[in-house]
C-alpha cells in the first residue's frame, strides 16, 4: 500500500491532473470516480488507484476484480492529496488517450458531426460530448484552441461518453471543414445572423453543426464556410443560449428527424 504523498506514482498522477503538457507527453489522462473508471475499456487502462477504505468497501466487488491486476492501494490521506475533486470517491485511473482518424467520423448518410471552434469552458465541452453520445453524433471535430479534451473537468463532465464518441483535433479547421464538405456533409452554423429557424432544415442526410467560442461565437472565416446559417428563436431580451445548450438543441433536432424517418 502506498502511504507517502512523495511516492513517484502519486507525484505522476498529480502532474497528469494539472499539466496538459505532461498528459500529451505520456499519452494518458486521469479519470476519477466509479462511473468513469469502471466504464473504461480494459485495454485503455494503464493503472488504477483505490483508497484503502474504498478497496475494503463491499460495494463494486465485480468491477474491482476486473482491474485488480492493475490496482494499487493508497492510504485515504494520500488518496485525498492526489485527487482533483473536493469529495474524492476513492478510485481513479490512468487511461490511454484514444486516437481517431478523420475518416472514422464519417458514416455515410448517417454522419452527424459537431464542429467546435475555440470552446473554452471544460464543462461546456464535456457536456457537448455527453449530449452528442446521447443524441447519436458520429463524431466531434475541434480546433487546437478548444479547451483540452483531457482536462479533468472536461473528462468528469462527459460522464463516460469520452470512451464512446470519436473526436478529431485539427491543426487546420478550415481545411478539415472543406474535407467534411467533400464527403457530402452539409454544414449548419448556429449564428445570430441566421434567418432560418433551426428546426426547418432537413437533417436526415449527412450533416454537421458548427458551434463557436462562448464569448465571440464563430469567426467570420469559419462561419462563411457553412452551407446555411441557422438561428434558435429567442423570446424576451435573451440574445443567445449557452454554447452547450445550443449544441444540444441542434443535435436532438437531428435525432428527432431521423427517428421520425425511421418510423
Amino acid at each position: 500500500m502506498i502511504t507517502s504523498a512523495s511516492n513517484k506514482s502519486i507525484k505522476n498522477v498529480q502532474a497528469l491532473l494539472s499539466k496538459a503538457k505532461e498528459r500529451k507527453k505520456q499519452g494518458v489522462f486521469v479519470v476519477e470516480g466509479q462511473m468513469m473508471r469502471f466504464e473504461a475499456p480494459y485495454d485503455w487502462v494503464s493503472a488504477v488507484y483505490m483508497s484503502e477504505s474504498f478497496f475494503n468497501d463491499d460495494r463494486f466487488k465485480e468491477e474491482k476484480k476486473r482491474f485488480l491486476d492493475k490496482t494499487e492501494i493508497v492510504s485515504d490521506s494520500v488518496f485525498k492529496s492526489m485527487s482533483d475533486t473536493q469529495t474524492p470517491q476513492g478510485v481513479l485511473a490512468i487511461v490511454k488517450m484514444p486516437h481517431y482518424e478523420i475518416d472514422e467520423l464519417f458514416k455515410g448518410d448517417k454522419t452527424e458531426l459537431l464542429v467546435l471552434e475555440s470552446i473554452q469552458d471544460p464543462g461546456n465541452l464535456g457536456t457537448m460530448i455527453r449530449t452528442g453520445d446521447g443524441a447519436g453524433v458520429s463524431g466531434i471535430i475541434m480546433n487546437r484552441t478548444t479547451v483540452d479534451i483531457f482536462n479533468p473537468k472536461t473528462v468528469r463532465s462527459t460522464m463516460g461518453s469520452l470512451y464512446r464518441v470519436p473526436f478529431y483535433i485539427t491543426d487546420d479547421l478550415p481545411e478539415t471543414i472543406e474535407y467534411a464538405k467533400s464527403n457530402g456533409v452539409s454544414l449548419y452554423a448556429a449564428h445570430l445572423k441566421g434567418k432560418c429557424s433551426y428546426d426547418r432544415p432537413d437533417y436526415t442526410g449527412a450533416c454537421g453543426f458548427m458551434i463557436g467560442n462562448e464569448g465571440n461565437g464563430l469567426s467570420d472565416e469559419i462561419a462563411d464556410m457553412a452551407d446555411t446559417y441557422i438561428r434558435i428563436p429567442m423570446e424576451g431580451a435573451v440574445e443567445s443560449l449557452n454554447a452547450a445548450i445550443s449544441a444540444t438543441l441542434l443535435m436532438y433536432e437531428c435525432n428527432r428527424q431521423r427517428r421520425l424517418l425511421g418510423e
